[in-house]
């Protein structure tokens, strides 16, 4: 299995999955490294999920990590033998804020690389990875642009061409004339791997329940959404290839969502 996954890690250069690969591998390998394809089956599978449970880790991610081990393995051998059972992936939370809650979170940023991450995530609508990659020749403040992408790696997930906001355009200044090295997220003169930690002790000052960095990202497409701003521009932004998906998580919010639907039912009394 190690010698497949390398392969296949390599093959997705540049593609949106290739980001997460490694870190899936280092959780799988212990399981799955020295097997020959033939020996993965259901039962393998749910001693794994069982293991992973056991360590606080969630069926989402674990069906993500099986997901790409299956995957993997269908692109060696598309008649793969390779049996691999995924626990049922659970349904997306649907958490966002508002923008009180927003305020709040800005409010409790003590330090000035999580205020300038809190800001860039909803002036984006970036993961979080996307946001702690950035340099500032992706920062066109002449033409108020923020580039996510970088050069090979414009496939990527989330990585758009984004309009600066006022707020970004002020924090990304402010930041620039302060910075100490290329990265735009940088703490103590060094750059920032991991947000987590600060994010979430911010997240407790501010009194919040059930806010991580991802639900910034959704965030920025309800309000987008309810906005009533077309479907294509949101996937545009969030980087999605396709409307589709776009369509799927976030039409709901639109104010005219199956208004049009909801008028050919009415009757008159």
């Amino acid at each position: 299995m190690a010698e497949i996954f390398a392969a296949y890690q390599d093959d997705r250069q540049g593609r949106a999955s290739h980001e997460g690969l490694k870190y899936v591998w280092k959780n799988i390998k212990p399981y799955f490294g020295n097997l020959t394809p033939e020996q993965v089956d259901r039962g393998l599978c749910r001693d794994y999920r069982a293991f992973r449970n056991k360590a606080g880790i969630s069926d989402g991610t674990i069906h993500r990590e099986l997901g790409m081990l299956r995957a993997a393995l269908r692109w060696h051998d598309p008649n793969t033998k390779a049996v691999v059972e995924l626990p049922s992936k659970p349904a997306p939370k649907d958490r966002y804020l508002t923008r009180d809650e927003y305020r709040a979170l800005l409010d409790a940023a003590e330090t000035n690389h999580i205020r300038l991450f809190i800001v860039i995530a909803l002036a984006t609508a970036a993961r979080a990875g996307a946001i702690l990659d950035m340099t500032w020749d992706q920062v066109d403040f002449d033409r108020g642009l923020i580039r996510l992408s970088k050069g090979k790696e414009s496939r990527l997930k989330g990585r758009a061409t984004v309009p600066m906001t006022a707020l970004a355009r002020d924090a990304l200044a402010q930041a620039y004339e302060a910075r100490e090295t290329d990265w735009v997220i940088e703490w103590a003169g060094k750059n920032v791997a991991s947000i987590k930690t600060g994010f979430r002790l911010t997240v407790r000052r501010a009194g919040l329940d059930g806010v991580t960095p991802h639900v910034l990202r959704h965030t920025a497409a309800v309000w987008m959404a309810e906005a009533g701003i077309p479907m294509s521009e949101i996937a545009q932004y969030l980087g999605h290839t396709s409307t589709m998906v776009t369509e799927r998580v976030y039409a709901r919010y639109s104010p005219d969502y199956l208004r049009g639907a909801a008028s050919a039912l009415e009757v008159q009394m």
